[in-house]
């Protein structure tokens, strides 16, 4: 049996996806700025995944931009944020949890000048209001929290955090990384105050390469990539009609069943959870079951290195992550493990699992059963 559990780093795409996708690349491969009628048909998909986007989030198709995925939204939407309000200000707000391609522009932008203020998060990995509050002046020009951490699953209350941003602060922009969140919940930017959006068409079962950035309409933003003038002038460069249909499509079929496969998803993360308390030696971080998302579960098997358990894993074709697939490579612990008070002995010997629609309880089960054989055996190994 396979048990594909690293789905926050990839998702498999939908059917539908891959036959729009190969639509648009043998068929109706026209270059979307073309004036003649194979350009206008690949335009046509361009549009089409526009309005899905704006009607699922009940926004105006005009603040739908396309990206290459949820690095370059968040990298636009905190360095075209932050250069073109510098006369306003420059403090900017964050979290010690969030992913590299919020951390990472950031480190970039308090080299040029900014101060970055970075909250920390308790035990659940949440945020407090209160020092969110006390954090914010009035030079505080943009404040950039995640929707979901990528690697425990804690979410965050972005309603209260928006309401409190626009309270204290109104020009205050207020950025959104919702990698992780876009296809679990439904999600309203105007309801919730967010002037920027992120979002990554592989992590709901779209192609990779594929993502788009929510821009208010009246957020100050400088473009990153200048050149042929598409999308208003803001993103230039011919745009991915194959990436951004599938992410259309993508898009308008997992929220047609959106409660159901959350249902589906809690179920699993249940299911698993229960199964990993019955194993000796193992750390469950994040909130409870059914506060965190529904997809993600973290877990130490302390004992027993992360990359270690990963590889005997995946010997038996259970497949799950030692962290953010983006920065599983590097060498140092987790940021998020560590801000949420774990030891260094969890932090090492932590692993993701991470579901889809996709998945069963008798993967689940089979998980479960290969750690059971598994832990005993690489505990005797590995104790030093």
């Amino acid at each position: 049996m396979e048990a594909y559990f690293d789905n926050s780093a990839t998702t498999q795409c939908y059917d539908e996806v891959r036959k729009i996708v190969d639509q648009t690349m043998t068929v109706d491969y026209g270059n979307p700025s073309a004036m003649h009628q194979k350009g206008v048909q690949a335009e046509k998909y361009i549009r089409e995944s526009r309005t899905v986007l704006s009607r699922l989030m009940k926004v105006q198709e005009k603040e739908i931009y396309f990206t290459s995925g949820g690095t370059e939204s968040n990298n636009w939407a905190l360095l075209g944020a932050a250069f073109g309000n510098r006369r306003q200000g420059c403090h900017i707000i964050t979290t010690a949890i969030e992913h590299s391609a919020v951390s990472a522009p950031l480190a970039f932008l308090e080299e040029q000048g900014f101060e970055i203020t970075k909250l920390g998060v308790d035990t659940s990995g949440r945020i407090s209001l209160k020092e969110l509050e006390d954090a914010m002046t009035n030079q505080t020009i943009l404040v950039s929290v995640m929707f979901v951490n990528n690697e425990i699953g804690s979410v965050q209350d972005i309603k209260a955090i928006g309401e409190l941003i626009k309270r204290k602060n109104p020009n205050t922009c207020f950025h959104v990384d919702a990698t992780q969140a876009f296809g679990k919940y439904r999600i309203y930017p105007k309801r919730l105050k967010v002037d920027m959006l992120s979002a990554s068409a592989h992590k709901f079962h779209g192609p990779k390469g594929a993502g788009f950035l929510y821009i208010g309409d009246n957020v100050r933003i400088h473009p990153l990539i200048m050149g042929g003038g598409q999308q208003s002038g803001m993103r230039s460069g011919t745009e991915n009609v194959p990436g951004v249909a599938g992410m259309g499509k993508a898009a308008d079929l997992i929220y047609r069943n959106l409660e159901e496969n959350r249902d589906h998803l809690y179920e699993l993360k249940n299911h698993l959870t229960a199964g990993l308390k019955r194993l000796p030696d193992v750390v469950i971080h994040g909130m409870n079951a059914e506060d965190g998302a529904p997809h993600i579960v973290n877990a130490s098997f302390v004992g027993v290195p992360s990359e270690v358990l990963l590889h005997a894993l995946e010997e038996h074709q259970v497949y799950v992550s030692a962290g953010s697939a983006c920065s599983s490579h590097r060498k140092s612990g987790s940021a998020t493990l560590l801000a949420i008070g774990c030891s260094d002995v969890e932090r090492e010997s932590a692993i993701r699992f991470s579901f889809s629609e996709f998945n069963t309880i008798e993967e689940v089960d089979y998980a479960l059963r290969t750690l059971a054989e598994l832990l005993p055996v690489l505990r005797r190994y590995t104790r030093h």
